[in-house]
Order: structure tokens, then sequence, then C-alpha cells
């Protein structure tokens, strides 16, 4: 597969921040309950004007100025996210058009929920390796809370809004290995589309719990065999942010909790824009640096999972 390495990164967020105190107003629930439990201390929420469309927009304007990147240099736009303002035209197209990316090219979205960051990833590289070209734009974004029940508090005390780009350039001595796979089932579920009424998130919470902590350390493993590498070789683990507890428990597993981040706290749940956040946090907190590997890993409905890793060179493209 071709080698793809990471060199720009982008975020956005909507303007309403919304604390655990802030939900105990609309729902039965407390900041105790919730932080407990997820580890999630606030979200955002999209205002008015504020949309899954707008938030990658600017999430994609932000990783083309890190890599130093005009739009028509760009060769491929790959957009996971299960919360499109539309069916169709796809957020890639109105992306490229946003932003003004040339025509020729392959743009589309893909749907692999909370590990469609990492889906985009490997698309892009295939893509990349087809076509032809030398920088993909992945992004991952999310506008979650027009899909919840806010009178569940099992599933709306965890989702939030937001977007995360990147742009990766290729490579070929920097490996791509990734892991994915999928497992049908009806364990995490958007009902309601195709239908008049609202589509809200539904979860079978503990079934995703023990789907989780199996599958993320065997994904992990999977993608460290393949790249002939051990834990000592990796100096960061990026996981779906989707519970705090799910995390410790595989960072316990794998032996090295050290090198797995969290910002869960910050945003809760925001499907496929959660792991490219999670990286916007550790390059603006100064722990990404050139030459570095990081495996990350997502899983979600579908159920999906996928792991990559990537090689971070966040220097100008020449």
């Amino acid at each position: 597969m071709t080698g793809l390495k990471m060199i720009g990164i982008g975020r956005a967020l909507p303007s309403r921040c919304v604390t655990n105190d802030d939900l105990s107003k609309i729902v039965d629930t407390n900041d105790a309950w919730i932080s407990e439990r997820t580890g999630i201390r606030r979200r955002y929420y999209c205002a008015d004007g504020e949309s899954t469309n707008t938030l990658i927009a600017a999430a994609a304007r932000e990783a083309l100025e890190c890599a130093r990147l005009q739009p028509e240099q760009i060769d491929c736009v790959i957009v996971a996210t299960v919360s499109s303002n539309y069916a169709s035209p796809s957020v890639a197209c109105l992306l490229q058009a946003e932003l003004g990316i040339r025509e020729n090219i392959p743009v589309m979205d893909i749907n692999a929920a909370c590990a469609g960051f990492l889906f985009g990833i490997a698309t892009a590289a295939g893509l990349l390796q087809i076509c032809g070209g030398r920088h993909a734009l992945v992004v991952g974004g999310e506008q979650l809370s027009r899909l919840m029940d806010m009178t569940d508090r099992s599933t709306c005390v965890l989702f939030g809004d937001g977007a995360g780009a990147a742009v990766f350039e290729r490579d070929e001595s920097a490996d791509l290995c990734v892991d994915l796979g999928s497992r049908g089932g009806m364990d995490i579920q958007i009902e309601g589309v195709g239908r008049p009424d609202p589509s809200y998130i539904k979860m079978n919470g503990n079934a995703v719990f023990r789907f989780a902590v199996g599958v993320i350390p065997d994904c992990l493993n999977a993608v460290m065999d393949k790249a002939g590498l051990t834990m000592d070789d990796i100096d960061w683990v990026v996981c779906h942010q989707a519970n705090a507890r799910i995390i410790d428990h595989c960072a316990k597993k794998m032996g090295a909790p050290e090198k797995f981040y969290k910002n869960i706290d910050r945003y809760g749940n925001t499907s496929a824009a959660s792991i490219p956040l999670a990286l916007y946090d550790m390059y603006k907190e100064g722990l990404l640096k050139d030459g570095q590997k990081v495996l990350a890993v997502g899983f979600g409905a579908g159920l999906t999972w996928a792991g990559a890793l990537l090689n971070i060179h966040m220097g100008a493209s020449e």
C-alpha cells in the first residue's frame, strides 16, 4: 500500500459548549454520574448557522494551512461522517467546491462511524496509488447533537459535535500499516433514517464495552505485527475517545498506559472526528514530533474497527 506521512492537522468546534451541569438541567443526570462512568466533562453542540459541513470546511482550511499547501495541490478528498446534512451531494463534494479544490480528482464520503477517519486514510492511500497524486485531505466531522434523543440519558450525555482534518503526503518510505474489520450487528444504530420522524442514536452500551475492550488490543497488535514493531517502538497510542474506562482498560492490557492519550473530557464522543481531534490537541500541546510513530485505533457502529500506524512529519511540504 502507498506510504503516507501526516504533514498537517486542523480542527473546528461549534460555538456552544455544554457542560455536564448544563445537561443536568435537561435530563435526570449530574456531573458525578457522567464523569465517573465516561470521563466526559463537556462537549460542544452546533448553534444556528453551524453544521457538519461548516465544521468540516473550517477544519480542512486549518489543516491545509498547517501543511502549507494550497487547495489545488490536493489530489484526493475523503470525508468520514454519519451526520451529513444531505444524503447527496456528499460532504466531500461540497467541501471541494467550498475550498476550490480542482475537479479531476476523487472526492467521496465514507460511513464507518467512529472508525471512519482511519478507514478514510486507508481509502485515500489506495486512491493515490490507483489514480496518482501526492497529497490527500482526510476529514472526520460530525453534528451528532441533531441525532440525539435528549430524553435518553444513556446516550445524550455521551456525544458531541466537531471536526478534525489531516493532510497526508505520499511517501513510499513511510509504510502505512492498517488493520480494518467489521462485524455486522445492531449494538449501535441510528434509528429513523428514511422516515419523516427524527433519527436518534441508540446504543447497547454493555455490548459495545465488551466489544471494544476485546477488539482494541487485537487491532493494535495486528498493526504492530504487520509493521514488525512492538509497543516499545511506538511513541503514542490514540484511541477513539468513546469512554475513558475503555481506554484505561486497554492501556493496562497493552502494558503501556503512559502512551495512551485521552481528551474525552473536553469533547465527549465525536465519532469520526474523535481521532483527528486528539491528534490536533497532541500537536498543539507539543506532544507530536517529526519522526514519531503513532498507533491509532477506532471502533464504532457497524460494528466496525480500524487501526493504523501513522508517521508524523509536521514540517512544511517540499
